[in-house]
């Protein structure tokens, strides 16, 4: 029989009041009180960084970084996350290498069903947000759940990303669309 935990990373309904996960977002809340309270650089992102279920090389991020659970963060070589970003980790969140967030960053994975009887019974559910190599988001960027992000990507400051895009695009807006391909450098 699987965990609700197990349960919750596929993306299936959960119990988002079960005990195993209500006392991991206890625990992650206490880590990231003292955590983020570390003045020292390298002392705030090594406590952050062994709450993450996976993290590469040169990890670097700002205080006030939040999530819920760390279990379902996945980071790769190279990441810079500015102040105050927030991470929803109901399901995976896979970032690729030599990403940069600017502040305020958003990544939700959470669904909440419109059937207000399933609401009423607490019941959650959520889908995966994936971010290739070499992305860059401006301040107050929100993904919600479900999208990809192909390589490359700029996402404009304050855009909402509510669908998936691919590679080597510039993205704006409430929604985010294409406003410009990007072209790749020869050298």
């Amino acid at each position: 029989m699987k965990t609700q935990r197990e349960i919750m990373t596929s993306g299936e309904p959960y119990q988002q009041f079960d005990k195993e996960l209500i006392e991991r977002r206890k625990y992650i809340r206490e880590q990231l009180l003292i955590w983020n309270n570390k003045s020292d650089n390298d002392e705030r992102n090594n406590g952050i960084k062994h709450l993450l279920d996976e993290v590469g090389e040169n990890f670097f991020v700002e205080s006030n970084f939040k999530f819920d659970y760390g279990w379902n963060i996945h980071i790769g070589d190279h990441f810079y996350g500015n102040y105050d970003m927030t991470f929803l980790d109901t399901c995976p969140i896979t970032i690729g290498e030599h990403c940069y967030f600017g502040p305020n960053v958003g990544l939700y994975t959470p669904i909440h069903p419109l059937d207000p009887m399933q609401r009423n019974a607490d019941v959650e559910m959520g889908a995966p947000i994936s971010i290739g190599n070499s992305c860059w988001f401006g301040g107050r960027v929100t993904v919600l759940p479900g999208v990809t992000l192909g390589n490359n990507v700029v996402v404009g400051a304050g855009s909402v990303v509510t669908k998936s895009f691919g590679d080597n695009v510039v993205i704006v807006g409430n929604p985010a669309r294409v406003i410009k391909k990007i072209p790749l450098s020869s050298k």
